[in-house]
């Protein structure tokens, strides 16, 4: 592995189920025992109905293209060195939105309702961030 310039994510303890996860190359949601709402990002209680009854499912990695951005510049250390790059709302089959990089496509190529599929930066051992790619 190359040595990582971007940021790193902080690792909470509610959050540390998720990044555990990334490291497998598996990418997790929650779900709620007592409502069933899904969500994204990782977080102690429900966002609907405030039951900490929640619990980590399997995601399967595929959704579509929300909306997206391209950057061509910017002067951010280790961001600069990969433009244009794509920021992108990404919605999981799980009907949760998770923000993203969509890597390995043409910028050009992306477009609202693009499908795509979860990919994984390791960036250090034992942490890898989720992407996504076309599927």
């Amino acid at each position: 592995m190359a040595d990582y310039a971007k940021p790193l994510p902080e690792i909470t303890a509610e959050s540390k189920p998720f990044w555990d996860a990334c490291a497998r190359h598996e990418l997790l949601v929650q779900k709620c025992r007592a409502c069933g709402t899904v969500q994204y990002y990782p977080r102690g209680v429900c966002a609907a109905c405030w039951s900490a009854d929640v619990e980590w499912t399997p995601s399967a990695g595929r959704g579509r293209v929300y909306t997206f951005t391209v950057t061509y510049r910017t002067q951010a250390r280790g961001f600069r060195d990969e433009l244009p790059y794509v920021l992108a709302w990404i919605e999981l089959e799980e009907g949760v939105q998770v923000m993203s990089n969509i890597v390995a496509v043409d910028p050009a190529k992306v477009a609202v309702g693009l499908p795509v599929r979860v990919t994984f930066d390791d960036v250090k051992e034992g942490l890898s961030i989720p992407k996504f790619t076309a599927a």
